[in-house]
């Protein structure tokens, strides 16, 4: 099976979308504020460059929830990140390993 949990050359995730799907709830629960205010700014200003720190902030936030899930549960994180690629994000097909990753790094 193909992984979709490689890292990048100083050991950092890639954060594809099988990672992205499979982290989603502990990127609710972490990067909240960030994407609450991410989210206003670009209610209140229809212009991107007014929020492009925002958005930075919530980038940084998932790159370094991302990096804490690597170091802490890293087995659990690649089974569910490469069922989840090879399942096409289908969370369905992959709820044994969401099980396990959830146990390894609860919320």
């Amino acid at each position: 099976m193909a992984t979709s949990s490689a890292v990048d050359g100083i050991g950092n995730p890639i954060p594809t979308s099988a990672v992205l799907m499979s982290a989603s709830k502990h990127i609710d629960i972490r990067c909240r504020s960030e994407n609450v205010a991410y989210l206003k700014c670009k209610k209140d200003d229809p212009n991107p460059e007014k929020c492009l720190q925002k958005g930075q902030q919530v980038t940084r936030c998932v790159l370094s929830l991302l990096k804490d899930l690597h170091q802490r549960c890293n087995k659990e994180m690649d089974a569910y990140a490469g069922c989840m690629y090879y399942n096409t994000n289908e969370f369905e097909m992959c709820r044994n390993e969401q099980k396990e990753f959830e146990k390894a790094c609860p919320y």
